[in-house]
C-alpha cells in the first residue's frame, strides 16, 4: 500500500519521475513543453523559498484577499439534522468569492517576477476565469481565458465579469465544449507563447509542476483553519471530518493540507465528486465509481475512458466539478487510503442548496453543495461531539440561473 511520508510537505513526495506514489502525475508531455516546464520548476523552487516573495504573497493573502476568511458554526443546519456540529470555512466571503484567488495570485506574482506580462487560463465554472481577470488588472496583465461554450452560456454571470476585468474571454468548440476542452486549448496556446505568457492552471492537474504550485497556493485555507479551529475548541477535536467537493481537486488539498499528519481516525479527509443525474448514467466522479488510471494533460490520474481507453464524457449540473479527471495527488491519498471518496448526484447537491440557504446565511455555489449533501448524509448518524467541517469554496452567484431553473426561485 502506498505510504504517506509524515513531516514532509505532500507536494513534495513524488519520486524522480514527479510522480505520486510511482503512478500518479509526472509530466507526459510533448518536446516543446520540457523546457517551459523545467523553467517554472526551477522558479517555483526559487520563490518558494524567497523571503520577499513569501511577503508579497502574504501582503496580498490579507490585504487583497482578505485572511483569513470566516470560520463558522451553522447552529440551526446542526440542530435541525442533530448528531454532528456542523461548521463551515466560508472561503467564498473572499472578493473572488472563491478559493481559486490564492492560486491566481501566486501565479500572476509569480509571472511578475519571470518579466512576463500576460498570462492565460482555463475555466469551466467561470471562477478561476474570474480570479485571473481580476488579478491580472490589479496586478497589470494582459490576461486570455479558454473556455468551452457550454459554460460560456451557464456561466454567463463569471463571463460578465471577465470582460468587465478587460480579460479576453476565447470560447472552445471542440469536443465536449467544457472544462477538460478549455484546458486542452489553454495549452495548446502556451505551447506556441511560452516565452512571453505564464500559464496559470486552474486546478491542481496538468503535468506535476501546476499541480505542485495550485496545492502550494490553496494551502493557505488550512493554515488559517488550523489555527482557527484551535482558537475555537482549545486542540484539535477528537472527532474531526473535513468535507470538500473534488472535481480537479483543488479546494480540497488546500482545506486538508495542514491535516494530513494527524491520524486518520482522528481527522478523517471525505472528498465528495459530481455523481451527476440520477437519470443519467454519465458524471464526473473517476475516483467514486472505479475508474482506471489514464493519461490526461499531461499526468497520470483515475480518469473516465471509454471501452476503447478514450476519455469519456462526463456531466454534472456544477461546472466546476464537470471534469473527466482528477488532482494527481487525490489519486495517491485514495491508493494510501488517507482520504475517503464518494459522490453526490445533481439532485442531492440541490437538496443541499435548499436546506443550507433555508437554514443559514450562506449560500454556496453547486460545487460545495456537494460536500454538504454528503454532511447531510451523515450528519444524524455521528455524535455530538463530531464536528463536521465543509470548505465553502464557491459563492451560488454564479449559479443563479441555474438554481431558479431548477427550484423556481434562488436565495443570494
Amino acid at each position: 500500500m502506498m505510504k504517506i511520508k509524515k513531516g514532509i510537505p505532500l507536494i513534495d513526495q513524488y519520486d524522480k519521475n514527479f510522480m505520486w506514489g510511482g503512478k500518479f502525475g509526472g509530466n507526459f508531455v510533448p518536446e516543446t513543453l520540457k523546457k517551459p516546464i523545467d523553467d517554472l520548476n526551477r522558479l517555483f523552487e526559487k520563490l518558494r523559498k524567497n523571503k520577499s516573495f513569501i511577503k508579497e504573497r502574504d501582503y496580498y493573502f490579507k490585504n487583497y484577499v482578505g485572511a483569513p476568511t470566516p470560520f463558522i458554526k451553522l447552529q440551526n443546519l446542526t440542530n435541525y439534522l442533530g448528531g454532528a456540529q456542523i461548521w463551515a470555512k466560508v472561503v467564498s466571503e473572499n472578493p473572488g468569492t472563491a478559493h481559486k484567488v490564492y492560486n491566481v495570485l501566486v501565479h500572476c506574482l509569480m509571472a511578475k517576477y519571470a518579466g512576463k506580462k500576460s498570462v492565460c487560463t482555463d475555466t469551466g465554472a467561470g471562477m478561476n476565469g474570474k480570479n485571473t481577470a481580476m488579478v491580472g488588472k490589479m496586478l497589470g496583465l494582459k490576461v486570455k481565458i479558454f473556455m468551452g461554450l457550454v459554460d460560456i452560456k451557464r456561466q454567463k454571470k463569471n463571463v460578465d465579469v471577465m470582460k468587465k476585468y478587460g480579460a479576453e474571454v476565447i470560447p472552445v468548440t471542440t469536443g465536449s465544449q467544457t472544462l477538460v476542452d478549455a484546458v486542452s486549448e489553454c495549452m495548446r496556446y502556451f505551447v506556441a507563447n511560452c516565452d512571453s505568457t505564464h500559464l496559470v492552471v486552474g486546478s491542481a492537474v496538468g503535468p506535476a509542476v501546476w499541480i505542485r504550485i495550485c496545492a502550494w497556493s490553496a494551502s493557505q485555507i488550512s493554515r488559517e483553519l488550523l489555527v482557527q479551529i484551535k482558537d475555537e475548541f482549545g486542540k484539535i477535536p477528537r472527532k474531526l471530518k473535513l468535507l470538500n467537493c473534488i472535481g480537479g481537486g483543488s479546494s480540497a488539498l488546500g482545506f486538508w493540507n495542514e491535516f494530513i499528519d494527524y491520524d486518520k481516525k482522528q481527522v478523517e479527509l471525505i472528498g465528495v465528486e459530481a455523481g451527476g443525474s440520477k437519470k443519467s448514467k454519465k458524471h464526473a466522479a473517476p475516483l467514486t465509481n472505479g475508474s482506471k488510471i489514464g493519461i490526461l494533460h499531461g499526468s497520470a490520474q483515475y480518469v473516465i475512458q471509454d471501452k476503447d481507453g478514450q476519455i469519456g464524457e462526463t456531466e454534472s449540473i456544477s461546472a466546476g466539478l464537470d471534469y473527466p479527471g482528477v488532482s494527481a495527488i487525490h489519486c495517491f491519498l485514495k491508493d494510501a487510503k488517507r482520504a475517503r471518496y464518494t459522490s453526490a448526484t445533481d439532485e442531492e447537491a440541490l437538496n443541499a442548496y435548499k436546506l443550507v440557504t433555508k437554514f443559514e446565511n450562506i449560500s454556496p455555489s453547486l460545487e460545495p453543495c456537494h460536500a454538504f449533501a454528503e454532511c447531510i448524509k451523515i450528519a444524524p448518524k455521528l455524535s455530538k461531539d463530531t464536528v463536521l467541517c465543509i470548505n465553502s469554496c464557491g459563492s451560488s452567484l454564479k449559479d443563479a440561473d441555474i438554481i431558479k431553473s431548477k427550484l423556481g426561485y434562488y436565495t443570494e
